[in-house]
Parts: structure tokens; C-alpha cells; sequence
């Protein structure tokens, strides 16, 4: 990791003291913020900006310094229109000072020039930022430079039914202990298929809805890929992977689980509502999803006794050359090239700010996310919160990311594609494969290698 001290606050400090000692002079800033993926749960992602900012004016105000900043902000609940609205804003000149969005971006907008270095405006080694985690700092990293920030972070586990379990055979005893199975790789993702039928054999749960995945594209489906042994990257080379024998095995798992008749062939499509509104009433045997959807499902869906209901683990490894593991998908603050140094300066210092342990512990207890950092972790209102505790400490330390590098969404596509012909039968799987690799080889050349 390159850590560069920061220059610029240092300018706009000495600048603002001149001011001071001068007679006062007024600074004021307007910083937009845009961030996307923010539901009713997620609103800390622009609010922890709006806190930043009136901390950040009582600073310099005490110092004697005039500075009024207004920040204005938008949110979309989804990624594509959101993702859409920063590139063609960016094009036209006027994107947002401040970016939240997932750390994937870094890598295509850091490329075309949309976004400044958060190295060179921040200092690594001074409060807050020394304590964030460091592999969360790698995750904001691209091409040997820190572009941005750590937002937040999360895991997305696998989901049981405790009920259902207990209806099929499970003691209480053997419900509190899976997790722990599953982490050994004593419990695969076949045993969970044959879970999944005997809840519907036994008529616990409906046709079709013993296993309910996601119901759309999502770094969730890698998870299955490094189930079954997959490798997104070379760790020597930093290439890009596509494992073939990984690849068979997952998209088999889900013909498997298909034929087996405990998903539906078509289920890629499902709304989300419908996906919230069957697995928060115990209408589904077992699924996957995010830590976020526990504080979704208490707020929305009238889930009342997530512990008392839902039993948790890892994402179970496929076979002997898989793993369990589960994967994140961290947001980042990243400042764009809009505006002036001082524009950035400003933003730097706010996002600096918004990753303060107390701030940062309010999103990740209202939103269900896991801690950035060490002291985050110790904050009363976070470590008092069962849930966030739990997926901080044992599901984060197990997690995966989708790596930054620009050409990486080649693969995720051409692989979700090879997902979906083969789920829904429209292709093999033998030949979904195929595909796959004729498509990634044909646009990347050797700069993916195939195993």
C-alpha cells in the first residue's frame, strides 16, 4: 500500500490560518454528494457527510475561522441508474465532489479520469484512518494507488430456517452448531440441497422453495465460484482467472438444485419484494443474502426475532477443492476531479470525518453492516449490537472481494451469462463453460489466465 502524506490540508490549513491572522476571511463551499445502493437504511452514507460538515465548521470555528459548508446530496436505491447518472455527469463536466459507491468502480473511473487520488489529499497514518482495517484500505486500492475510502463493509451469508430445520430431524443442539460445520467443511452445499428437498417432502415449506438464491446479478454468485476452488486472481502474476473445473461445478450445483426441484429453473428474475417477503416470513427453507438484510427485514417486513428464527453460517464449500467463505462488497467515499483543490481539500477533510468510529458505527448498526475499523469495533452502540458483532468478527475475517481490475467486469458478465443459459437449461453446462472462456479469452487475450 503507498501512503502519501497529505499536502493539500496542510495548504488549505495555512491558507485559512493566514486568513485568521489577517482578519478573518469567509470561505464558503458547496459539496454534492451522490451515493448509490442507499435505501431507508443506508441514509448514513450521505448523513455522515451532513455530521462531517458541522463538525468540520465548529473546528474552524474555534480556531477562529469562518468556513460554512453546505453539502447537497442524492441517492439512488439501485446501482444502475445511479452508476449511469455519475458517468454522464462526469462527461458533462459536473459529477459529484463526493462518489459512494462500490470499490469495482475504482478501477474503470479512476482510468478515465473521473476521480483524484484520496492518497494525496489524506494521511494514512493520523486518526481516524490508522485504525480502519488495512484490507479494506487494499480494496480501495487500484493499480498500486489509494483512491478512495472505506465506507463500509459487509458479508453475505447462507440463511436457515431454525424451524424448518427442527422439522425435518435437526436437534436444537445440531441448529447451533451448523455454522461450525460449515466452517469445517463438514457441511457442503450438497447436504444443504438434501435439506432443502426433505423440507419440502415433508411439506414444511412449498415446491420450489427449499433453497431461494439471489434473485439477480450480484458479486453473491462468486461466492458459489470460490466454493467449488475457484480463483478470480493469480496471486503471483495479478492476472485474472477463469478456472474452468470451478466454473463446471457451480453452474452444475444450480442444474442440481433445479432438477432437484428446490429451486424453480426460472428463479433469476424474481422480484425482490417477493424474494423479502417469502424468506422473512418462514416461507423459504434456506438462502443467501446479506448481513444488511436482517435490519431490512425487522423494518420492512415485519421479521420480529431474527436470532430466535434464523440460524446463520459461511457460504458452505461445494466440494474438496472449495472453501467456505463468504464475500464483501465494501462502498467507498472517492472524490471526483470536479471543482477546485480547495473544493477537495474540503471534501477530503469530510470524508475523513464521516469514517470516524461513531459516525461509521451508526450506518453499520442502522444498515446491518460489519465495523471498517479496529475502534469501530468498540463503540458501545456497535458492540453492544449482536448481529454486527457477529458478522464483524465471524463472517468478515472469511470474506472475499471481487478484485478492481478494469477488465474483471468481462468476466463477471460473460459469467453470469454462462449462469443463467445453464440454470434455465437453454445451454449445458459443458457448453456454458465454453462460452464463457471463448468470450473472456476472445476480448482479453493473456491477460486472463485459463486453468
Amino acid at each position: 500500500m503507498s501512503i502519501l502524506k497529505t499536502t493539500k490540508t496542510a495548504l488549505l490549513g495555512s491558507v485559512l490560518a493566514m486568513g485568521f491572522a489577517s482578519g478573518a476571511l469567509a470561505e464558503d463551499y458547496t459539496i454534492t454528494v451522490w451515493s448509490g445502493g442507499t435505501g431507508e437504511t443506508g441514509s448514513y452514507r450521505w448523513e455522515a457527510i451532513q455530521m462531517a460538515a458541522d463538525i468540520l465548521e465548529r473546528e474552524y470555528a474555534v480556531t477562529g475561522q469562518d468556513v460554512s459548508i453546505t453539502v447537497e446530496h442524492q441517492e439512488w436505491s439501485g446501482w444502475d441508474d445511479f452508476k449511469q447518472a455519475v458517468t454522464l455527469a462526469a462527461e458533462a463536466g459536473n459529477a459529484p465532489n463526493i462518489i459512494v459507491s462500490g470499490h469495482e468502480d475504482i478501477g474503470p473511473w479512476s482510468r478515465s479520469g473521473l476521480l483524484r487520488p484520496v492518497e494525496d489529499y489524506v494521511d494514512f497514518d493520523a486518526w481516524p484512518l490508522s485504525q480502519i482495517y488495512p484490507n479494506l484500505i487494499d480494496i480501495a486500492s487500484y493499480d498500486g494507488v489509494v483512491w478512495g475510502l472505506p465506507q463500509d463493509a459487509e458479508a453475505r451469508p447462507f440463511f436457515f430456517s431454525r424451524a424448518h430445520l427442527a422439522e425435518i430431524g435437526y436437534s436444537q443442539e445440531e441448529i447451533d452448531a451448523l455454522p461450525q460445520r460449515v466452517q469445517d467443511g463438514e457441511y457442503t452445499l450438497y447436504d444443504m440441497l438434501d435439506d432443502a428437498k426433505a423440507m419440502q417432502d415433508k411439506g414444511v415449506v412449498a415446491e420450489r422453495r427449499g433453497f431461494m438464491p439471489r434473485v439477480n446479478n450480484g458479486t453473491d454468485y462468486w461466492q458459489f465460484y470460490v466454493s467449488f476452488g475457484g480463483d478470480m486472481v493469480d496471486p503471483e502474476t495479478g492476472k485474472l482467472v477463469l478456472d474452468r473445473q470451478a466454473l463446471t461445478d457451480m453452474y452444475q450445483f444450480f442444474v442440481d438444485a433445479a432438477d432437484m426441484g428446490v429451486v424453480s429453473s426460472t428463479h433469476l428474475g424474481t422480484t425482490w419484494d417477493d424474494w423479502h417477503q417469502a424468506v422473512s416470513s418462514d416461507q423459504v427453507g434456506i438462502w443467501h443474502g446479506g448481513t444488511w438484510h436482517k435490519a431490512e427485514w425487522e423494518a420492512k417486513w415485519g421479521l420480529e426475532d431474527f436470532f430466535g428464527e434464523i440460524q446463520y453460517s459461511l457460504i458452505p464449500a461445494g466440494n474438496e477443492r472449495g472453501r467456505a467463505n463468504t464475500i464483501s462488497h465494501p462502498l467507498v467515499y472517492l472524490l471526483s476531479n470536479t471543482g477546485t483543490d480547495d473544493d477537495a481539500v474540503i471534501a477530503s477533510e469530510l470524508i475523513t470525518i464521516a469514517t470516524e468510529p461513531r459516525i461509521a458505527a451508526l450506518h453499520a448498526v442502522k444498515s446491518g453492516k460489519v465495523a471498517i475499523g479496529s475502534e469501530e469495533a468498540k463503540v458501545p452502540v456497535f458492540a453492544n449490537d449482536r448481529w454486527s458483532s457477529i458478522a464483524t468478527t465471524e463472517l468478515l475475517p472469511y470474506a472475499t472481494a471481487v478484485p478492481n481490475d478494469i477488465d474483471f467486469g468481462v468476466v463477471w458478465k460473460a459469467m453470469y451469462a454462462g449462469l443463467e443459459s445453464s440454470w434455465t437449461g437453454t445451454s449445458s453446462v459443458e457448453d456454458a463453460v465454453n462460452t464463457v472462456e471463448s468470450e473472456v479469452t476472445g476480448q482479453l487475450g493473456d491477460a486472463i489466465i485459463v486453468r
